[in-house]
């Protein structure tokens, strides 16, 4: 037996904004809400995405993150993650041409999109 992913949570000040971002950036769609305290974007089987209000703010960097990639543009598809609400955080590049551009949410959480080799 083995776990299986079902689900990344993000704990949020707003989760029906940053519900609404992420649906925005990943295609997904809303599939369960509790009030405003608690979103679902996605069906299972599959990756879903869960939102859910805390108090407190985010301060520190994140201990995990999550890695997307693109199968267009990958410059265009950060474009479009920064007119959705992202900022860049950094860039990095290795020798061998793979890289990656780490992001935030409109919350402040980090991804990165990977850049193919070229």
């Amino acid at each position: 037996m083995a776990l299986q992913t079902r689900m990344v949570t993000f704990d949020c000040a707003d989760p029906a904004n940053l519900a609404s971002f992420w649906a925005a950036a990943t295609g997904l769609r809303e599939s369960w809400r509790h009030a405003n305290d608690f979103l679902i974007l996605g069906e299972s089987p599959g990756l879903c995405l869960g939102f859910q209000h805390v108090p407190e703010a985010k301060t520190v960097k994140n201990r995990v993150h999550l890695d997307w990639s693109s199968d267009g543009d990958v410059a265009a598809e950060i474009e479009r993650l920064l007119e959705l609400g992202a900022r860049v955080v950094d860039r990095q590049k290795m020798p061998q041409g793979f890289g990656w551009t780490v992001l935030a949410d409109p919350e402040g959480n980090e991804f990165c999109v990977a850049t193919p080799a070229a």
